[in-house]
């Protein structure tokens, strides 16, 4: 008899632990979606994962810090935060909650509580969608492309507008970038969709346009007859390393800045984390991201 209770009491934790996690997953989605808020756990993508997957994670961000992290913790924040007004932003939702652990005495609730740590978010400037162009669809480019349409949202950060690819561009073509950027021998399938547009060479990925500009010079695009304008060039090709080179992309119309996923001569290479903070980038304009699966797309 003792044994069944313990079972049911079981099966009733559990079900409220997984309605737990489908409404920090519905919260996490509306922070995304309405205010361009990502929350991570312990640096974890949170976006689009299942049920089993969320749990899996507060079971490692409690060995993380050696402290329990309950579902039921994450959302009581994670609801104080939608309540916030502040712009977008990437907040790691395990540390809050390891805090709110630590501090809890010091705070009314979890929204007092947030609303402090959160105080001086609201005087960070508010980020501007920015247009970006892949030269380059190799194994890089297409990662690049993967993280980028993965985190898109509502489209007020970064947004994926072009491809540029040499050769002609035909429906045999068109439908060979598709599966290649659909599927991974190492990473995987790519979790979207992907279809061309024949007519107009495109890819619609994830129900968004992204133009197949083919090209055998940078400087010879016109990125604004696309609708393309102070764009970010990433240039995964390693065709081009140093500073005149990769200058030649800023030649073209449309393109503001240049990001090289390797390292280059004569330019800022930057570490995240490390010397991101070094340059202005209203000063300076082409960038290296000193490697490239490393430093281009882990970040």
């Amino acid at each position: 008899m003792i044994l069944n209770e313990t079972y049911e009491k079981e099966l009733a934790f559990q079900a409220d632990r997984r309605r737990a996690g489908i409404e920090f997953i519905k919260i996490v989605s509306d922070l995304w979606y309405d205010k361009s808020i990502e929350l991570v756990l312990f640096r974890n993508q949170l976006i689009d994962r299942p049920v089993s997957e969320i749990l899996n994670l507060h079971e490692y961000a409690g060995a993380f810090v050696q402290k329990p992290i309950s579902i039921f913790d994450s959302v009581e924040i994670a609801q104080a935060i939608k309540t916030l007004n502040i712009p977008p932003a990437k907040l790691d939702i395990g540390k809050l909650t390891y805090e709110y652990h630590l501090e809890d005495q010091k705070y009314s609730n979890a929204t007092s509580f947030v609303a402090d740590k959160l105080k001086n978010a609201k005087d960070y400037e508010t980020i501007k969608p920015k247009d970006v162009v892949l030269y380059g669809f190799g194994r890089i480019g297409r990662l690049v492309a993967r993280e980028l349409m993965a985190k898109t949202g509502k489209g007020s950060q970064l947004r994926l507008r072009a491809i540029v690819t040499r050769g002609a561009l035909d429906k045999v073509v068109l439908e060979k970038r598709a599966s290649l950027l659909r599927n991974d021998s190492v990473h995987g399938d790519f979790q979207g969709t992907v279809t061309i547009d024949e007519k107009n060479n495109s890819l619609i990925v994830n129900g968004t346009t992204v133009n197949i500009i083919s090209a055998d010079k940078p400087e010879d695009i016109d990125y604004t007859q696309y609708g393309i304008n102070n764009a970010l060039v990433i240039d995964n090709t390693g065709a081009f390393r140093d500073a005149e080179a990769l200058g030649r992309h800023l030649k073209s119309k449309g393109v503001s800045k240049v990001l090289l996923t390797a390292p280059g001569k004569g330019v800022p290479n930057i570490v995240y984390g490390v010397n991101h903070l070094n340059n202005n980038p209203d000063e300076v304009d082409i960038y290296s991201a000193a490697s490239c699966t490393t430093n281009a797309i882990t970040p």
